[in-house]
């Protein structure tokens, strides 16, 4: 944006606002779809652990075999968003996954190790996640646009309607600011179901009351 060759002034001026539009989230009978469409052990577990996790692609991606504790029953994610540390909950059902995963593929480092390197052992890429996600959704009929970022929306917002609060989603996902996870609010349909519509308390005449014409009455 030119300013006349004044960037001091590029503060003041007055910025469009982003349209922020709510995703289309899965359903647990769709999440449900969408894993048992994995082709592979590999593409389930991938799926099972964002699902199970909530984790970002880039989280899951840097995901190493001694992150998993399955004493405690917590998977630490290392250097997340902002480069902070927190703890997941790991659940009995990925914990199940997550060890008939291992026996099969035995990883040494990465628990998703690329297949380009087996000499020196690196994480698969993002592209990995993505293709496991629409795939997987191909193959389940789900017509909605499936990525990683939206099973991990489906998560906060399946999490929400299970009855836990704002700031517990809020450490599990990771977020600096409450308010980025209120937004789940807008999308879980329990808590919009429970809402208390002024409109049922209004003392208002049945519908059968009601005129049934487009015009409106002549004058007397």
């Amino acid at each position: 944006m030119r300013t006349l060759r004044r960037p001091e002034f590029c503060e003041f001026l007055p910025y469009p606002k982003v349209q922020r539009k709510l995703p289309n989230i899965l359903s647990k009978e769709e999440v449900a779809r969408l894993i048992d469409a994995s082709e592979s052990l590999f593409q389930r577990t991938l799926l099972m652990v964002l699902y199970g996790t909530g984790m970002r692609r880039s989280e899951v991606v840097a995901l190493k075999i001694d992150d998993i504790d399955s004493q405690r029953m917590i998977i630490r994610v290392i250097k997340g968003k902002g480069g902070k540390d927190r703890d997941l909950p790991l659940s009995p059902a990925l914990l199940e996954t997550l060890r008939a995963y291992w026996r099969w593929l035995k990883p040494r480092t990465y628990l998703f190790p690329s297949r380009m390197h087996r000499d020196r052992e690196q994480p698969i890429t993002d592209k990995t996640l993505w293709w496991a996600c629409s795939q997987a959704a191909r193959r389940a009929g789900i017509r909605k646009r499936v990525s990683p970022h939206l099973i991990r929306h489906s998560w906060a917002t399946h999490l929400l309607e299970a009855g836990n609060d704002l700031r517990t989603i809020q450490l599990l996902l990771g977020h600096e600011d409450l308010e980025t996870t209120a937004r789940y609010l807008h999308l879980s349909q329990q808590h919009l179901h429970q809402v208390s519509n002024p409109l049922e308390e209004l003392k208002i005449s049945a519908v059968d009351q009601s005129r049934r014409s487009y015009h409106r009455p002549l004058p007397s």
